[in-house]
């Protein structure tokens, strides 16, 4: 076997990708166009409680406990600011999605392919553990049928 792996190609290690300032980017788009669109704003400006908002969202992206392998900041297990505020910048997400697709198509799109990725790695996970879970609880019975065994 040790003959044939010289000819097979070489496993590279798994690289990690910063998406931090593409997911910056994307939240941005998504505040500019809810606020255009629900408090009469133009150009690059954004009312004051977005601005406010915004400016939350992004020095927490920048503390994100996951770093460089941060997920989408929707499908976060843990997210890193207060429960009011994580409602009210899901609010902007959920509410701007479809003008966001007319908007800005290729973003969008992307963004909801990683999120995708992120739901399937999750059931991958979770599908693990409860494999894992599943062998133990077989292997506990089987035990305990090998022991009443031995003791009759």
């Amino acid at each position: 076997m040790a003959f044939f792996s010289k000819f097979l190609p070489k496993r590279k290690p798994a690289e990690f990708k910063n998406n931090i300032p593409k997911e910056k980017k994307n939240i941005k788009q998504t505040f500019m166009v809810y606020c255009h669109n629900n408090h009469d704003t133009s150009g690059d400006k954004l009312c004051p409680k977005c601005t406010a908002l915004l400016a939350t969202v992004m020095t927490k992206m920048n503390r994100c406990p996951y770093g460089i392998t941060k997920p989408i900041c929707d499908r976060c297990d843990r997210p890193c600011f207060g429960a009011e505020q994580t409602q009210e910048f899901m609010r902007i997400m959920n509410s701007s999605q479809t003008r966001m697709l007319l908007s800005h198509p290729i973003m969008t799109i992307k963004h909801k392919l990683a999120s995708m990725g992120v739901d399937y790695a999750k059931y991958q996970q979770q599908k693990k553990i409860d494999d894992k879970v599943k062998a133990k609880e077989k292997a506990s019975k089987e035990r305990a049928k090998e022991r009443k065994k031995k003791n009759k």
